[in-house]
């Protein structure tokens, strides 16, 4: 209903006159106000990897144990027999459908062939991909327990549990970094010391690598950001001023680089919770033929209704090949 007796349009009979002899301004562009954007699951789908079908599209050839066993030696350069060892260890894993179905109402069209201001197919079309996004995103950040969906970070990089048919108290080699903070904000300090335990490796895990980058909620991000905040410093060259750059001063970064590693936010983490993740083994894995495809549409005509049904379709899974180059802190605080 037109909002009447506002602004320029009067109210009463004149403003009901007004309205039904009068178009609507509308405006070309139809704005999504409902999803957020995440980095980190931009970061994944960058560096996806293909894969086919079968059972167990991505199977990762582990070595979990030693293979070989050395000794030291004297001048006659005696060793003992050695023994064929085994310790290779395959860590499987089944890629999850995600079907966002997406219907046409013949009518729709009929009523829209010359008078669309707003294409209802193109919004439903681009709410499609919004909507897959969104929940492979609540999926990366939350799901744990659910084996029908994308098993995200809270199962992949944790210290606990089976993960890609491997159980991790067997192998505690194939354990993520799990680091308790208690209850304190996240300084430059602290995420030096989460970054180096992952580097230094616990909990039987190897370590000796650096993650690539770290994700915190707004507010976890925010109470590490104003660790650096006190340490900013302007500098302005002689005969210049503060403005002196393409867009004036500039305050604090986008991203918060910690022992070289970026920290960055993303609105749909665990406030209090950090991921550091390692990219040259965390990895989405997407159907080579079926990443985000649509099936086309079929006729509803079988339901006797006049209309049409399609489908976006994607099958992947989040893939972690080795846990104990990556960490999970919790317990910090963000308020």
């Amino acid at each position: 209903m037109p909002t009447l007796g506002t602004g320029i349009i009067p109210s009463g009979a004149l403003g009901a006159q007004l309205s039904a002899v009068t178009r609507r301004g509308i405006t070309e562009d139809a704005i999504v106000a409902l999803y957020q954007a995440s980095p980190t699951l931009a970061i994944l789908f960058s560096k996806a990897n293909a894969a086919s079908g079968g059972v167990s599209s991505v199977t990762v050839p582990v070595q979990l144990q030693p293979m070989t066993s050395g000794s030291w030696t004297d001048f006659g350069g005696t060793f003992p027999a050695p023994q064929v060892m085994a310790g290779m260890v395959p860590a499987e894993f089944n890629l999850k459908g995600l079907v966002v179905p997406v219907p046409l109402l013949g009518m729709q069209t009929m009523v829209q062939v010359d008078e669309t201001v707003v294409s209802l197919l193109e919004a439903t079309m681009d709410d499609a991909s919004n909507q897959a996004v969104q929940i492979l995103t609540t999926a990366l950040f939350n799901n744990s327990t659910n084996n029908q969906q994308l098993m995200g970070l809270p199962a992949a990089i944790s210290a606990t549990g089976t993960y890609g048919g491997i159980n991790r108290a067997t192998y505690t080699n194939w354990q993520a970094i799990a680091i308790a903070e208690g209850a304190v904000a996240p300084t430059r300090n602290s995420v030096l010391l989460d970054i180096i335990k992952v580097i230094a490796g616990q909990a039987g895990g190897p370590g000796g690598e650096r993650p690539t980058f770290g994700v915190m909620g707004p507010l976890t991000w925010h109470k590490l950001a104003t660790d650096f905040a006190a340490e900013e410093r302007y500098n302005v060259n002689p005969g210049g001023s503060y403005a002196d750059g393409e867009f004036g001063a500039q305050a604090m970064f986008q991203a918060l680089s910690v022992g070289g590693v970026p920290i960055y936010l993303d609105a749909n983490m665990t406030e209090g919770d950090a991921y550091y993740l390692n990219e040259n083994y965390v990895s989405l894995y997407c159907h080579q033929d079926v990443s985000f495809g649509f099936t086309g549409f079929e006729s509803t005509l079988i339901n006797n209704q006049i209309g049409f049904i399609g489908a976006l379709l994607s099958l992947l899974e989040l893939v972690v090949s080795k846990p104990s180059t990556n960490a999970v802190a919790t317990g910090y605080t963000h308020s």
